[in-house]
């Protein structure tokens, strides 16, 4: 087994309520907030145009290599009707640390009013994962969404991709007949 690593903070995590400026590209939309842990920040948005506001966890966690866990984050939300919001994962810790979002992207309904868990998994085959309270885990994508009017129908339209699934376009060699 690996040397622990901490996969670190941002500056000021605990207790911070700052409020990033929106990109005036980007619409808005208000969704309501309430920290079940009053400590911990708001989510934010690091920089200017990012999709995603950083979630943090609630709580030390440890996970050995190829170990999940269900992380809390201290806060519940009410979005409007329309609208959905998407957990993602780190591309920092999945690339450093090999932590990544098990069911990603997780999904939380507009109906939803718990709080918001992260099903994390340590990828890394030899070294644990420590979280300390306070660290960034995972990403909040806010997204208008639609729901279908599904139709019965006995065939589907054509289209030129037809029932072409995995691998149908090719684009790696492994999979490739060698003549």
């Amino acid at each position: 087994m690996g040397a622990l690593r901490d996969v670190g903070r941002p500056p000021n995590a605990i207790g911070s309520a700052v409020v990033s400026d929106l990109s005036p590209v980007f619409g808005t939309v208000r969704v309501e907030i309430r920290r079940l842990d009053p400590d911990l920040p708001l989510p934010r948005y690091a920089h200017p145009g990012d999709a995603g506001a950083d979630l943090v966890t609630a709580e030390d966690v440890v996970l050995a290599p190829g170990e999940r866990a269900t992380v809390r984050t201290g806060i519940a939300i009410a979005l409007p009707d329309g609208y959905a919001a998407f957990i993602h994962p780190r591309s920092g810790l999945a690339a450093r640390h090999g932590l990544t979002v098990v069911n990603a992207p997780g999904t939380v309904d507009a109906g939803y009013r718990g709080e918001i868990k992260v099903p994390l998994l340590n990828t890394d085959p030899a070294t644990p994962v420590k979280l300390t309270r306070g660290d960034r885990i995972a990403q909040l994508v806010i997204q208008r969404v639609e729901r279908a009017a599904f139709v019965e129908v006995d065939e589907l339209s054509d289209s030129a991709r037809g029932a072409g699934g995995f691998g149908s376009t090719g684009g790696h060699a492994a999979g490739a007949e060698q003549s």
